[in-house]
């Protein structure tokens, strides 16, 4: 799909008096240990918990809103995707629910869009990306009632035809795990214009933390004109996939004629 004028995935809230996305300067607090040992710790635990993610179902809704310079929604897309298992055991996405888009022309998804929706906005920093990326300790601060480390994380370099993300990680201090993380998809995409985000976890089956909301509520400033839009991201009900497998049962086996010799061939 294309963007002509470029948007990244921006939504409106089903709570609508939701206040829109800021970023929270973090303390100066020292932290008790070296951030390089935080940072490599997170960076393991976001491993093992991509792997896991991997093996969990969920339903992505995305809806996104184009407002007037008053505010007034004058177009939007929606989108109900189910992340599902195919009979075979392969990981696929399957749209429940798109109705047709009512954001004007000059609004349409990319591809970037697209990547910004599975990877950039539910973001997770691996042991294998953090090479990636500059990664620099800003202090401690709570996200909502959790004591967390806060890192700024901005790429080292950028490739063609790949996205990443920029801006600040909430840390868990005991679990070392993003809770939370506020920037937004970057990337060389000619004139594109990406929202900036806040993303937030919840913990599900007491150990791993998922992505459950995305909001944006943010102005793109294209060429032409800026545009305001609002975006609310969620991913609700995840369960984690059983894979079911069958055994095949052949004739039985008779151990004593197994070992009886066998006849010789008749010859002509």
């Amino acid at each position: 799909m294309a963007l002509l004028a470029a948007l990244c995935l921006p939504v409106w809230a089903d709570d609508a008096n939701k206040a829109a996305v800021t970023p929270v300067a973090a303390t100066t607090t020292a932290p008790a240990v070296n951030p390089d040992d935080i940072i490599q710790k997170f960076g393991a635990k976001e491993k093992a918990f991509a792997e896991a993610r991997e093996n969990y179902t969920y339903r992505q809704t995305v809806k996104i809103q184009a407002l007037d310079d008053s505010g007034t929604p004058e177009g939007k897309f929606e989108q109900v995707s189910d992340i599902i298992f195919s009979p075979d055991g392969k990981r696929t996405e399957h749209v429940v629910y798109a109705p047709v888009s009512t954001l004007s022309d000059y609004l349409l998804l990319t591809p970037e869009d697209m990547e910004d929706l599975r990877n950039t906005q539910p973001f997770v920093l691996t042991t294998d990306q953090l090479p990636l990326y500059d990664i620099r300790y800003l202090g401690k601060q709570n996200a909502d009632e959790i004591s967390c480390y806060v890192f700024a994380v901005k790429p080292k370099k950028q490739l063609p035809g790949k996205r990443y993300f920029e801006g600040q990680i909430w840390v868990d201090d005991r679990d070392f795990q993003i809770v939370k993380t506020y920037g937004k998809g970057v990337g060389r995409a000619g004139d594109q214009q990406f929202p900036k985000f806040e993303t937030l976890r919840e913990q599900i089956d007491g150990k791993y933390w998922f992505p459950t909301y995305t909001h944006a509520d943010d102005t793109l400033h294209f060429k032409d004109h800026p545009q305001k839009i609002r975006m609310i991201v969620t991913y609700k009900d995840y369960k984690k996939f059983v894979g079911k497998s069958t055994i095949q049962f052949g004739d039985v086996v008779d151990d004593k004629a197994k070992d009886q010799p066998k006849p010789e061939p008749k010859k002509p």
